[in-house]
């Protein structure tokens, strides 16, 4: 049997029409690439490197576009939350779309499998049976060629009793 390359995909590509509610389009990709990012050491250490420089920038008084107590930094963490939130539940949701489709193409999997199996141990006992069959039937046959020969040998003797005279003694 030829395998293509994406053999082991055969039951999943019956999933692949499926779509988040968000749509697998620009905005679906972007912004669970984005959910993605919220939760990387990178991200959190540049958050942290923007904030630290935010408050030195303001307390030391290099300039004062935010003073203490840092009401532009709550608003910007704010804003950033307020988009964070929903791409984070996009992501969530896509993801849990993708794994029910998994979960599907894996239980039709492992049900046609187990159709496999049956269907070859039933396909096997058909199989045993019928050798045991031959088998018989062998028996019956090599036990009839003996009880032939058998008696084409006793045939024989006679025979030749019959026809050959006893050699003087």
């Amino acid at each position: 049997m030829s395998l293509s390359a994406d053999h082991h995909r055969r039951f999943h590509r019956v999933h692949d029409h499926l779509a988040s509610i968000y749509g697998d389009g620009w905005f679906g990709a972007r912004a669970e690439a984005f959910a993605r990012y919220f939760g990387t050491p990178l991200f959190l250490a540049l958050q942290t490197a923007i904030v630290l420089v935010w408050v030195a920038v303001n307390v030391a008084g290099f300039t004062t576009f935010d003073p203490y107590p840092f009401i532009l930094l709550n608003l910007a963490f704010s804003l950033q939350a307020a988009y964070a939130a929903p791409m984070i539940l996009l992501a969530q949701t896509r993801q849990a779309d993708r794994d029910k489709a998994h979960a599907d193409a894996d239980a039709q999997h492992r049900e046609d499998l187990a159709t496999a199996a049956t269907r070859r141990q039933d396909e096997a006992a058909t199989e045993s049976a019928r050798m045991l069959e031959l088998m018989r039937q062998n028996t019956t046959l090599t036990e009839a060629v003996k009880a032939l020969s058998e008696r084409i040998a006793d045939l024989t003797v006679e025979m030749h009793r019959r026809t050959c005279p006893t050699p003087p003694a």
